[in-house]
């Protein structure tokens, strides 16, 4: 299996996996149309990803546009964790933090999307936190580790 370090690797899914054969597993963001359907028509799916700029829907494998417009993003691209992950030499941001910049996107696109109903992880760096952002908001959250998980598990031994 191959997998990536940044959720934007999505951008590649195809290439890479027409040149292997394995599977390939770029992103979190494959996942969008399987947990579009889990949610009820009326209910939201939040894509919370490193930098919203560039979590455009033309990476979420939908056509329809009422699908579409089910999906919203936020992203901490402001935050000090994107600053510490692009620094070079590289700083580690504490989890506090991360927690604490995820919490507040996620909070601030349930006040303008009350209808939200599951989370995506878009960023390979959020994984760490999961387990409390589910504990805080009580709802799913899913990301690479995810995915991961369920390719691996049906790799023959």
């Amino acid at each position: 299996m191959i997998s990536a370090d940044c959720g934007f690797f999505i951008r590649h899914q195809a290439v890479l996996s027409a040149a292997v054969d394995v599977p390939v597993v770029t992103s979190s963001l494959l996942l969008i149309p399987a947990l579009l359907r889990q949610l009820a028509p009326q209910k939201k799916l939040a894509v919370i990803s490193a930098d919203s700029r560039y979590c455009t829907v033309d990476l979420f494998g939908i056509e329809n546009p009422t699908d579409r417009a089910r999906v919203v993003v936020g992203g901490i691209e402001e935050g000090q964790y994107v600053k510490n992950a692009l620094a070079r030499p590289f700083i580690q941001t504490d989890l506090e933090q991360i927690e604490q910049e995820v919490g507040a996107c996620i909070e601030q696109l349930r006040t303008r999307h009350p209808s939200i109903a599951m989370l995506l992880f878009e960023c390979t760096g959020f994984p760490c936190v999961a387990a409390a952002i589910r504990r805080t908001t009580l709802l799913p959250v899913y990301d690479i580790t995810d995915l991961c998980r369920l390719t691996l598990a049906t790799q023959p031994m």
